[in-house]
């Protein structure tokens, strides 16, 4: 074919249609960004939080039961399987202290994460301008999943009212009320409530929950309610806000078998809430997946039932406890100050102290990211432990609240906990005075 006839050929071949603008200029997510940087020096994973340890035996025989027995193998019920359905009701009647429906106030879904976008889809209207209220540091899912229902995130974030240069508890972020007030407006639709918090650790309060709950009242707002560590926390007790008086009626309550039972792979979830919440919510999940994992969601219930009767739960949290304050002790020895987490499983340490040379050599996919992203880079290449930015979890206006903190997921087994303090014995030589 001679030089002019490809050319002829080519010039009738149509463009393509051009891709959502949400989606054509996406780059690396940091998630991916900050595992290849850890994988090219071999360091320490601290940075995405999953486990390093495998799930204890009696929940993995559970699942790998339900897969043997052919009654498990075709579609659920889009609502959920009977099994998993009673357990949830059980978990949470006791938690809120009310009988739960499972006919009618559950519904289970593929990861908390899609239960999320399942409440944003039934209650936002694309073209209608409708807004969310998040609080910042946000768990970075929950502004994609806002825009994909059709709605506008607005941020409000927690303010440390400590010192960042010292050892600070987790419930020294707060959230001015008063700022969360002046971020209603006549298209506010829904609160998103985090906690326990990642990545700040924060347990909030019954009173924070309670003037919390009063602007969605005052507002007639919907309160989604992300509990997914609800059973990681540490000498602080987590409260359900659908538990105080009249906020069951507004809030959706959403959880997951990933982080309960130490199986995030698994993509089991869940929400809870009254009939008139879950039941749209039902029908935006059936459009979105259709149904969740029937043999998985007959594990997960299996392991539940068996959780709830060995003492798992106490067993679990005493080990993380263990990991978090492993975690610490060893900021606490190369010099560094921290926000101690009363729940979840991550650790936000300051590095301000860190020097960095002004002409290192950062990749320009991380330099152009900011300073945040350089500083948790830096702990990956020079000192061979990987962190997140949290700049990733604010908007563009808030990320100077990132400051010169880095995430640390203490989810790793102690041999993993020992490397990164070996490793991090390096960084003594770092510190400015």
């Amino acid at each position: 074919m001679s030089h002019s006839t490809k050319a002829h050929d080519s010039a009738r071949v149509p463009s393509l249609p051009e891709p959502s603008p949400v989606y054509a200029a996406t780059g690396l997510d940091v998630w991916t960004m900050m595992n290849q940087a850890a994988a090219e020096v071999g360091a320490v994973n601290l940075g995405q939080g999953f486990m390093s340890f495998p799930p204890k035996e009696f929940i993995t025989r559970a699942a790998q039961k339900a897969l043997e027995e052919n009654a498990h193998n075709q579609y659920a019920p889009p609502r959920g399987r009977p099994a998993l359905l009673e357990q949830v009701a059980a978990r949470f009647g006791l938690r809120l202290g009310r009988p739960i429906d499972t006919a009618s106030e559950i519904s289970i879904h593929a990861g908390a994460n899609e239960a999320l976008l399942s409440v944003f889809t039934a209650f936002l209207t694309h073209g209608q301008g409708e807004e969310v209220i998040v609080m910042e540091p946000a768990f970075d899912q929950y502004a994609p999943n806002i825009a994909m229902a059709g709605g506008t995130t607005v941020y409000v974030p927690l303010r440390a009212q400590a010192p960042a240069d010292a050892v600070m508890s987790s419930n020294d972020w707060k959230l001015d009320m008063a700022e969360l007030e002046a971020a209603v407006t006549p298209k506010t639709r829904i609160i998103v409530l985090n906690t326990p918090h990642n990545p700040v650790g924060k347990v909030f309060t019954r009173p924070e929950l309670e003037q919390i709950g009063a602007v969605a009242e005052r507002h007639n707002l919907l309160i989604i309610a992300d509990e997914v560590y609800e059973h990681l926390t540490f000498a602080r007790e987590h409260l359900s806000i659908a538990s105080l008086p009249r906020m069951w009626d507004r809030t959706v309550t959403v959880g997951s078998a990933g982080k309960l039972l130490g199986v995030t792979g698994w993509r089991v979830g869940w929400a809870v809430g009254p009939h008139a919440l879950i039941q749209p919510t039902l029908a935006a999940h059936t459009r979105i997946v259709f149904t969740t994992n029937t043999p998985l969601q007959e594990g997960v219930a299996a392991a539940m039932r068996e959780a709830s009767a060995n003492g798992f739960y106490e067993t679990q949290r005493s080990e993380y406890q263990h990991r978090r304050d492993r975690l610490m002790a060893i900021f606490d020895d190369v010099g560094l100050p921290y926000v101690v987490p009363d729940g979840a499983y991550y650790l936000l340490v300051n590095a301000a102290a860190v020097r960095m040379p002004e002409d290192y050599p950062f990749p320009a996919a991380i330099a152009d990211r900011g300073p945040n992203f350089r500083l948790a880079y830096y702990f990956v290449r020079e000192f061979g432990v990987s962190g997140i930015p949290p700049a990733e979890f604010y908007c563009e206006p808030h990320r100077a609240l990132a400051g010169d903190y880095v995430r640390f997921a203490f989810c790793k087994t102690d041999e993993g906990l020992d490397a990164a303090a070996a490793a991090l014995q390096k960084l003594k030589n770092y510190l400015q005075n």
